[in-house]
């Protein structure tokens, strides 16, 4: 059981504080990687929930493994996020402040392929032919497009 799951045995569906990692990852033709999440049914870029004791990079490599397949080879800071527009309430009614460290993937090795429940499919998007997203996630896309977050 992860760290966030332990805490909601103590406080319920009230919001939390949670760290996260999110990597954006591309293909050649400079489309990104999204996966189609088993909780909100729509559209999210592969991320997750920190655990105890692990470095931030290291929870990127680890959420990128178990959401997509792949392993991230090279990592490159590109932002760190948060505020209203990274809360997010969950069907089972968790609610999370979230606190994204955006990474992009700079290269990568494997297969990319479902590998875990949260994700019931993945697949590469041209970033002006998205599908319906996750909220946080189109936010990010968002500032993608709008020029305040390089990549």
């Amino acid at each position: 059981m992860g760290y966030i799951m332990n805490l909601r045995k103590y406080v319920g569906h009230e919001p939390l504080i949670g760290l996260g990692a999110t990597t954006l990852v591309f293909n050649e033709k400079n489309e990104i990687l999204l996966n189609l999440r088993t909780d909100t049914n729509n559209w999210g870029i592969p991320g997750g929930s920190m655990e105890l004791y692990e470095t931030i990079e290291e929870t990127a490599i680890r959420e990128l493994k178990e959401e997509a397949g792949i392993s991230a080879e090279e990592l490159e800071l590109v932002t760190v996020l948060s505020g209203k527009d990274y809360y997010f309430e969950y069907p089972n009614g968790d609610k999370l402040c979230t606190v994204i460290v955006l990474f992009k993937v700079k290269n990568y090795s494997g297969t990319v392929k479902v590998s875990d429940k949260e994700s019931k499919e993945l697949k590469f998007f041209a970033l002006d032919k998205l599908p319906n997203m996750e909220k946080r996630a189109q936010a990010i896309i968002d500032k993608i497009l709008n020029g305040s977050i390089k990549i």
